[in-house]
């Protein structure tokens, strides 16, 4: 114990030669280790870890340069899409106003045949109902000549030709008359 008494004591800000030479021996071995076995593991794993990152950088540069060119293709597909329709659009207006344009001569076609068919059916009306009228003008126009002169004017062929030229002078008075 009288080692101890007859240090002084130590000042608390100067610190004590064997323990600073002994902290520089194991900081140089723990130095030495790290630098050796750790820092070569730790270099490697921090070198890998930028190429990912770099290589996952350029995988997404890629990556959108490849979106945008499939976008450039959709919006070309869609713009020669919309001419594609806009054209079938007017080529089906096209052929529309065509069928129409037929449409309408078959009907003008159609309606001139009816009109013509109606003039025809209506000559021959007219002509039917003048032979009718002929014959029952003629026929009481004999009874009456007959009641007049006082014999039967019954011969057909005799009275078929009187009346014939009563009705054909009857006729010529009434077109010189339009």
């Amino acid at each position: 114990m009288m080692y101890l008494a007859a240090e002084e004591p130590q000042s608390p800000l100067l610190p004590v030669w064997p323990e600073i030479v002994i902290g520089l021996i194991c900081f140089s071995i723990i130095f030495f280790v790290f630098s050796k076995k750790l820092l070569p593991v730790i270099n490697k794993t921090l070198e890998e870890r930028r190429e990912a990152i770099e290589g996952g950088i350029e995988k997404a540069e890629a990556a959108q340069t490849e979106a945008q060119s499939v976008l450039e293709q959709y919006k070309a597909q869609l713009a020669e899409a919309r001419h594609e329709a806009a054209r079938l659009r007017q080529e089906a207006q096209e052929q529309g106003a065509v069928i129409i344009q037929e449409m309408k001569a078959e009907g003008q076609r159609q309606r001139e045949e009816i009109i013509a068919a109606g003039h025809t059916q209506i000559e021959a009306d007219r002509k039917a109902a003048a032979s009718a009228l002929r014959q029952d003008v003629g026929k009481l126009a004999t009874d009456l000549a007959g009641k007049l002169v006082g014999e039967s004017l019954q011969d057909h062929a005799r009275q078929s030709g009187t009346v014939d030229r009563f009705l054909d002078e009857l006729e010529a008075k009434a077109e010189a008359a339009r």
